[in-house]
């Protein structure tokens, strides 16, 4: 038998906007009408939910988003609601159902499934008529019992007295998930742990000194949030918060996340100041739901160097030995680990897992590399190191093999046609003309070398990307071409007392080296020229052979060869992404401009760009 709407089911909703626990929800199959995106938001869809005679405007949980880009549940399609809140819409007279947890029942129909919508009045008299029916008193006969007369303090002290401040928050409020949160409700109270916590940070501004910090909580369902503190609550809090325990927290206030800064997956973020009340819920541990967000290796290019971290899952498909990397910043010693992993997008990228990740989920991984596992990874770091990489962070989590549909489909996807198929890493796609997807190609931000060098201050704050296309105009022959590193870690190495190279990174000396460009190039476009800086491996492409063959030719073919070597990269048309940095020189700033990529350019696609460019320009 078809599943049909539950007859009656908003007048329930309505009837009990609030329900205390999951449990007391009845069962409500709704139909999901006018299904739509929130804005440009791919993680929040509003719809009408339809019970067939009455509807009411609702909104579906971000974590429901993979239902519905994933076809599982379509516009006309039937969900089971399991948890609900029901919010007043600010200056309406209307409600909004936000659905905190449900299940697809149907993805979709053919129509609509109505016999008559009624009106908003005859919905607010249904409901009433139902709260009537159910606060009617019932008569039931019970046995004779004895009675001990209490007095109203020793039932007070009884019920609530003796519990704890947080268990008395909790029983005098209905703890809220945080998926059902939005700016313009009322009281809340949420009950979160603390899985991330930053420093207690000084700022400065127009108006003076403050004190700033931020922690992200988690709700047992997974959902997370980040809470802002500034100036007297921030120095209030921040003692009190503690990494891995858990808290109710209620009169705080949210507002629309700034999507610069934030470091969650949230529509929203969460400011307490100081009179918001936080409580912490003594005795209490639970461990959240991981709860991902994925995004398809070919879609990382837009997320390169941003503050936003990313979820990640694809079919591991090589594993490293463990390296140990010194840090610059106190000069520790870490081990780092790197995997490739490939999804059906038909491309890889490398994942650097960094210290427990390393040598534990690292050697889990190598041990079972060929069985072709597959590894949903949470919270990754998008990075530029050849076009596009990632990075584990403090907290990132990694799992291998879940339980996820993602997982199961990808397997599937796979096992049948990705084994036999043929893989490009993301970072090609950085210096391929006919990039798509979001990634950062040649052919975005395309300007000219006047464009950079006619401004100083490009730079200053943060790294500025550009594409340009320009002649390799000089290459000094005389300059330093490479420095002697090391073969495991590639950093510079000394000559050691005795003999060989040492390794300042690695600490350890060896009888060879390897040889690594770091050189500087003059290149000219129609407006000017600039001298840009290579490295290794954009700089073997240009010259078409690594340092150390440059060096043989050099020492063994003499001069002549070696700068004839230099002139064949010259006055050929290169286009370059390029990343402007500004650095102090002599207690002077100077703008640096270093090669991210590069490629030749394709005459064909480089004239259907310039047509593309030519018809904007009439339009």
């Amino acid at each position: 038998m078809e599943k049909l709407p539950t007859e009656g089911g908003i007048a329930t909703i309505l009837a009990n906007p609030s329900p205390d626990s999951a449990s007391d929800v009845p069962e409500i199959v709704l139909q999901v009408v006018d299904l739509k995106p929130i804005g440009n938001s791919s993680t929040r869809y509003t719809f009408m939910a339809s019970d067939g005679k009455m509807k009411v405007k609702a909104m579906l949980p971000t974590h429901f988003a993979s239902e519905i880009n994933s076809g599982n549940l379509q516009n006309l399609g039937l969900i089971r609601v399991l948890d609900y809140t029901l919010n007043s819409i600010p200056n309406q007279t209307e409600k909004a159902l936000i659905v905190t947890k449900c299940e697809v029942v149907a993805s979709s129909f053919d129509s609509e499934i109505k016999s008559e919508v009624k009106k908003e009045a005859e919905m607010e008299n249904e409901a009433t008529k139902l709260k009537k029916e159910e606060a009617a008193p019932s008569i039931v006969l019970k046995p004779k019992q004895e009675t001990v007369v209490k007095s109203a303090m020793q039932i007070v002290k009884e019920e609530r007295g003796n519990a704890a401040p947080a268990a008395r928050l909790s029983m005098t409020r209905r703890v809220h998930p945080l998926v059902s949160l939005n700016p313009y409700q009322g009281n809340w109270t949420i009950k979160v742990r603390v899985t991330n916590k930053g420093n207690l940070r000084t700022y400065r501004n127009a108006k003076g000194e403050g004190h700033v910090f931020n922690v992200e909580l988690t709700d047992e369902d997974g959902t997370q949030i980040q809470a802002t503190m500034f100036n007297e609550a921030a120095k209030k809090f921040y003692p009190k918060f503690e990494l891995g325990k858990v808290y109710y927290i209620s009169k705080g206030s949210l507002r629309i996340a700034n999507k610069q800064f934030k470091t969650v997956q949230n529509d929203y973020e969460m400011t307490l100041n100081e009179n918001a009340l936080v409580e912490e819920a003594e005795g209490e541990v639970f461990i959240p739901e991981t709860k991902y967000n994925f995004v398809k290796i070919d879609q990382l290019g837009s997320y390169v160097n941003s503050r936003e971290l990313t979820d990640v899952i694809g079919i591991v498909q090589n594993v490293s030995s463990t390296l140990s990397i010194r840090r610059k910043s106190d000069n520790e010693t870490v081990p780092k680990r790197d995997i490739t992993i490939a999804d059906d997008s038909n491309k890889t990228v490398v994942v650097s897992l960094w210290n427990d990740l390393a040598t534990n989920i690292g050697q889990e991984l190598l041990d079972m590399v060929d069985t072709s596992p597959v590894v949903a990874i949470k919270s990754l770091k998008v990075g530029e190191f050849q076009g596009v990489s990632l990075s584990t962070v403090s907290k990132s989590v990694v799992q291998i093999n879940p339980d996820l549909p993602e997982a199961h489909k990808l397997r599937t996807w796979y096992d049948s046609e990705g084994k036999g198929a043929s893989m490009a890493s993301i970072g090609s796609d950085m210096v391929s003309p006919n990039s798509k997807n979001g990634a950062r190609s040649m052919y975005s931000d395309r300007v000219f070398l006047s464009h950079i060098t006619s401004d100083p201050s490009l730079g200053h704050d943060k790294p500025e990307f550009f594409s340009i296309n320009a002649y390799i105009s000089l290459i000094k022959g005389d300059q330093t071409m490479w420095y002697r590193a090391c073969k495991t870690c590639n950093k510079k190495v000394s000559e050691a007392t005795e003999s060989g190279y040492w390794c300042e990174s690695c600490g350890k000396s060896d009888d060879q080296c390897s040889l690594r460009y770091i050189m500087i190039l003059k290149v000219s476009d129609p407006t000017g020229e600039a001298w840009l800086s290579v490295f290794n491996e954009q700089a073997e492409k240009i010259i078409g052979c690594g340092a150390d063959e440059l060096e043989r030719i050099k020492n063994e073919e003499g001069d002549d060869q070696y700068q004839m070597k230099l002139k064949e990269a010259m006055w050929v048309p290169h286009l370059f992404r390029v990343s402007v940095t500004q650095n102090e020189y002599m207690g002077e700033k100077r703008q640096r401009i270093t090669v991210r990529s590069q490629a030749l350019v394709d005459p064909a696609t480089e004239s259907k760009y310039l047509l593309e460019e030519i018809a904007k320009l009439s339009v």
